[in-house]
């Protein structure tokens, strides 16, 4: 059994090391470019490029949510419901194509990646946190929306690491 402890935001699989998550699209805590954004705020509605290291032994799959908890919304906005990643998964490309059973619903009831699209006033905290797993496969018969998954992989976290962006609109 791998022990996790949290520590500024990210935790550790102290049997293996640091699981860590980077974009080469945007800095930690910096702000999402302008391709990232839904279309209707100017943007791209593209997902932005992803790696990470240090997967604990044991990694059977992945999953990924990028969460706003920041939305005027109950439970924030889910911008981004991935799962069922192969345990040798080591990245997601800028705009990444995903089987069907690897996407769950975003907070607007679609498939797929939906971009950050605030409301005018202050930043929004987009949070991708990326789960490594220690099983295969999350079987679901429909698509299941963010705080599903969340609750269906609960019992099945070894580790997980987080990435921040912001983003905001004048």
């Amino acid at each position: 059994m791998v022990r996790t402890v949290a520590l500024a935001g990210v935790v550790l699989a102290t049997a293996t090391g640091l699981m860590q998550l980077r974009s080469s699209d945007f800095a930690a805590g910096g702000f999402l470019p302008r391709q990232l954004m839904a279309t209707q705020c100017g943007g791209e509605n593209r997902s932005p490029a992803l790696t990470w290291s240090g997967a604990p032994k044991g990694t059977q799959s992945f999953a990924l949510v990028v969460h706003d908890p920041d939305a005027p919304i109950p439970g924030g906005f889910y911008h981004w419901v991935v799962y069922n990643l192969p345990p040798a998964t080591r990245y997601l490309s800028a705009n990444a194509r995903l089987s069907p059973n690897q996407l769950g619903e975003t907070s607007a009831g679609k498939a797929g990646y939906y971009g950050p699209c605030p409301p005018p006033g202050p930043a929004h905290h987009y949070v991708f946190t990326l789960y490594a797993l220690d099983v295969a496969r999350i079987a679901s018969h429909s698509p299941p929306r963010g705080a599903q998954l969340e609750q269906e992989i609960a019992g099945h976290i070894i580790a997980r690491t987080v990435l921040v962006g912001t983003a905001s609109r004048p």
